[in-house]
């Protein structure tokens, strides 16, 4: 079982999902594990992840660490001993012309999209499988299954976490441990916003998602963007007790933007 409070790290949480998600197992009582790269960032973030949960929260506690490096995943494990739940949720992504993807591009969206998780999950799953209980959540996105042309280095990371967190989870069959991956469909990120603002300029935010989703999406299902506290409710599900027999799935929160009934 689950040590009372759990131990948390969700990577890449000072803003957007990660951030909705930290919030939300802090709101539940558990240890949680802010990271970002940037020190002053990810105090910031904790601080008001902390003012948030208000008088429910457990402990929250800043990690800055480059967690795309190996020398920043040694700062994690340093930082941290052992964990209930790991939500690998770091990510970068970028608009290029599919054939003007440089080398660079495309290891450096490797590294911090793929590499990143599993580092940690190969170190903190065995741990987790030799106590008997764990989570791991990989944050996959729809791209991964519907790639858009600009961002194919940025799809092809979500498409291998698919195949990464299935892996995993057969590596802890039987111990107590899931692994699973999470599909977001587009999500009222920053990123998101800051997206929509230059492709339609200075019009007020709801006209532009109404515009992007008739022009752009138009086979989501909730013609809207979904807020990181929706993404954020499927994560802390399935780290949750009562998700026990959910392990090597990919589990979709995405609007219903993915136009099949699988991913």
């Amino acid at each position: 079982m689950p040590r009372n409070p759990r131990h948390v790290l969700i990577t890449g949480s000072t803003s957007g999902i990660g951030e909705a998600a930290a919030l939300a197992f802090a709101r539940g009582g558990d240890t949680v594990y802010v990271n970002g790269r940037n020190a002053e960032r990810t105090a910031k973030a904790a601080q008001r992840i902390r003012n948030a949960a208000g008088e429910s929260a457990g402990e929250i506690v800043a990690v800055a660490a480059d967690i795309a490096t190996a020398e920043g995943a040694e700062e994690i494990f340093t930082a941290i001993g052992e964990l209930d739940v790991l939500v690998n949720n770091a990510g970068i992504y970028t608009e290029s012309p599919p054939f003007e993807i440089s080398d660079e591009e495309w290891r450096r969206h490797f590294e911090v999209n793929v590499l990143s998780g599993i580092r940690l999950t190969r170190h903190y799953a065995p741990r987790m499988a030799e106590r008997g209980w764990g989570r791991v959540i990989f944050i996959s996105s729809e791209c991964g299954v519907t790639t858009p042309p600009e961002m194919i280095h940025y799809g092809m990371t979500k498409s291998a976490l698919l195949a990464v967190s299935r892996g995993f989870a057969i590596g802890v069959a039987g111990t107590g441990v899931t692994v699973n991956c999470v599909l977001p469909g587009p999500t009222r990120t920053p990123g998101a916003e800051e997206f929509v603002a230059k492709m339609y300029g200075d019009i007020p935010f709801e006209e532009a998602e109404r515009r992007y989703f008739a022009e752009v999406r138009p086979a989501s299902l909730i013609q809207r963007f979904s807020l990181p506290s929706e993404v954020a409710n499927l994560i802390h599900y399935v780290a949750s007790a009562g998700a026990s027999a959910t392990t090597g799935a990919a589990l979709r929160v995405d609007g219903g933007v993915i136009a099949t009934i699988i991913p």
